[in-house]
């Protein structure tokens, strides 16, 4: 499987909606490339649309968090599930946010490694728990992040982003899904 971007026959529709090529090309535009996710969801443009509205909404809507704190979030949770191509694609994004390829690649082994500040470890462990034993999850855990600033809509956003990546990360491992080549080398 070298060049394929999953492990599955599913080529993008033939009929993409102009709405769809349109937002592929301000891909390219913006980043230099369409992300390989977008491409494996692109063979069902219902799917490829609830992908990219969820996406959309929890990365760069409105939100007391910050985008790196979103990109961070998703980095640990892909960390604590392996997945090749989110570490890959959110890595970089760290990398490029922070300015510091270093914290990039340190959250990538283990953001329990990186200099991060409290509230963001706070954040972090949050995330990490409720991708590791989310059965565990109790009022003692939201009450944490309270005490390190967080509102409790932060709190459903550092859910909903965790959340969002163990459904993204299930879906990247069941398809051996590979991550463009140019993330390897973005804000190195």
């Amino acid at each position: 499987m070298t060049n394929a971007v999953t492990a599955l026959d599913l080529p993008p529709a033939d009929d993409l909606s102009e709405e769809t090529r349109a937002y592929f090309a301000k891909c390219d535009e913006k980043l230099g490339l369409v992300p390989n996710v977008l491409l494996a969801y692109a063979f069902d443009e219902a799917k490829l649309r609830a992908f990219t509205a969820m996406y959309n909404d929890l990365m760069l809507g409105d939100s007391g968090l910050s985008k790196l704190e979103r990109e961070m979030i998703a980095v640990a949770v892909s960390s604590a599930n392996h997945c090749f191509y989110c570490l890959a694609a959110h890595g970089a994004a760290v990398r490029q946010l922070s300015g510091d390829p270093a914290l990039g690649e340190m959250m990538v082994m283990n953001y329990r490694a990186a200099p991060l500040d409290a509230r963001q470890k706070a954040m972090l462990d949050f995330a990490a728990k409720l991708t590791e034993t989310p059965d565990r999850i109790e009022e003692a855990d939201r009450a944490a992040l309270r005490d390190h600033g967080f509102s409790d809509r932060d709190i459903w956003d550092i859910a909903a982003t965790a959340a969002f990546f163990n459904m993204s990360n299930r879906m990247a491992v069941a398809v051996d899904m590979r991550p463009n080549p140019e993330y390897h080398a973005m804000a190195r």
